[in-house]
């Protein structure tokens, strides 16, 4: 048996996003987001499912709070809606933020730390172009401060997106998410207003409150080459982990886009799009670097002849996700995977939280938490009730001693905060794949897993044993 003892201090926590978990879609003023509108298209989600009601979380958010309160869990990282809180002149909406200034409170008065995210995907519908309009992360930056004039005295730690990549290559590039595109000139375009608002929006945030805690959020998908000798697949995953992992790292932290990620992308980097000036806005020091990490992947490239298999979710052919590596092929290996084929390598996270601390995020000076960690898994719901998810408890735990392992290596780690703290709206695969550990029946009734009660033993005690 082995015990794991996290550093005094640590974060314990759970993460949610608002289009995946509140409902509410036409209530008290909020308008249309972008994924309101995806939803709607024919074969764009499973089943047709939609976020209009998702969890009910705007009504239950007391309830959801007290679970997390029961739980032990001392951090809450949840973003909000922009299309709540803003109307379409700009002007504040007070319904929306009244809604979020009770959460907050509610949070507070049960000892949980609020950790506000001002960006996950639900882009407004009423912003002409959406992330190919570079006048958007002006608006941003407008929408940013009318949160903090709302709630700076109570939250001190901000992100300001959740994930860039996901809004960007897979929703512009590669047609999985809204709005639904599959160009890679807009793929290139949206990601990088979107690391232009993120720039513009921690200036002002940081000029506004210098004491607060300002961040950003990447997903990071370590990938690797089955053949290490073999060139062609060397290259694929040079490329793959160019434009999932480097693009926005590297332009956050060291100023730059890497050269070879602007070469592999060519002429879908459009004349004039990166500005004079932009890579300074861009590399305004942040405080904190969110990682989020589920799964590792490693790809070959084809043999003679042989093509690799279209991207197809319900039926749409989609274009890849990875623009600059479309015929990458993966390589399935001896690990077990998730509800969404993701294979589970807690050494992996463990690797990739020690290269970020040596190549980035240690040379800056800048620690990290990890923002989201979980897995989609099928869940045993047994004749008393009690929902049974082992997958998951096997996943936390690799992944919290693979986390504490990089800690030992020097990584300065400062919090975990598992995905997700209810089942949800999964966004593209509607409400089939569950990551939550609340679990939430026909009626919307939570009730906790088993993973929850196994997570909620780890976090009061500080301490993982295998």
């Amino acid at each position: 048996m082995t015990t794991f003892t996290f550093p005094p201090g640590f974060r314990w926590g759970s993460a949610t996003s608002s289009y995946q978990i509140e409902g509410a879609v036409d209530l008290d003023g909020r308008t249309p987001s972008i994924w309101d509108t995806f939803c709607t298209v024919p074969g764009a989600v499973a089943n047709g499912e939609d976020g209009r009601v998702a969890v009910d979380h705007y009504h239950r958010y007391r309830e959801d709070v007290a679970a997390m309160a029961a739980l032990g869990l001392d951090t809450y990282r949840f973003s909000t809606s922009w299309s709540r809180v803003i109307r379409p002149d700009g002007s504040p909406n007070p319904a929306g933020l009244d809604f979020y200034s009770r959460l907050v409170d509610e949070l507070l008065a049960n000892e949980i730390t609020p950790w506000l995210t001002l960006y996950h995907w639900d882009l407004p519908e009423y912003l002409p172009g959406g992330w190919l309009n570079r006048d958007t992360a002006h608006r941003f930056v407008d929408y940013a401060m009318t949160m903090h004039e709302q709630f700076s005295d109570r939250v001190r730690i901000w992100t300001t997106l959740n994930e860039p990549w996901c809004s960007s290559f897979l929703s512009y590039g590669a047609g999985e998410h809204a709005p639904g595109h599959t160009s890679p000139v807009e793929a290139v375009r949206a990601a990088h207003h979107l690391m232009v608002a993120h720039g513009l929006a921690t200036q002002a945030l940081r000029a506004a409150d210098p004491t607060a805690e300002l961040g950003i959020t990447l997903n990071f998908g370590p990938v690797s080459a089955a053949d290490p000798d073999g060139a062609a697949d060397r290259d694929l995953a040079r490329r793959i982990d160019g434009t999932a992992n480097r693009f926005f790292i590297e332009a956050i932290l060291r100023g730059a886009y890497p050269a070879d990620v602007l070469e592999d992308l060519g002429e879908w980097v459009e004349p004039g799009l990166i500005a004079d000036g932009d890579l300074e806005v861009i590399s305004t020091p942040i405080d904190v670097l969110g990682v989020n990490y589920y799964t590792t992947d490693v790809v070959r490239a084809p043999a003679p002849g042989e093509a690799g298999e279209p991207k197809v979710v319900r039926g749409r052919e989609l274009a890849s996700p990875h623009i600059t590596a479309p015929e990458a092929i993966s390589v399935a290996r001896d690990l077990p995977v998730t509800s969404l084929g993701w294979a589970v390598d807690p050494d992996g996270f463990r690797d990739l939280l020690i290269r970020l601390q040596q190549e980035y995020t240690g040379p800056a000076g800048i620690p990290m938490v990890v923002t989201e960690n979980g897995a989609a898994c099928p869940d045993e719901v047994r004749d008393d009730g009690s929902v049974i998810d082992d997958d998951r408890i096997e996943y936390f735990s690799g992944h919290l001693a693979a986390a504490h392992q990089a800690i030992e290596a020097g990584v300065d780690l400062r919090g975990y905060l598992a995905w997700s703290l209810v089942d949800n709206f999964e966004w593209a695969h509607g409400y089939d794949k569950r990551f939550g550990i609340l679990s939430v029946d026909a009626d919307l009734r939570r009730r906790e897993k088993a993973s929850a009660r196994w997570y909620s033993a780890v976090v009061k005690s500080k301490t993982l044993v295998q």
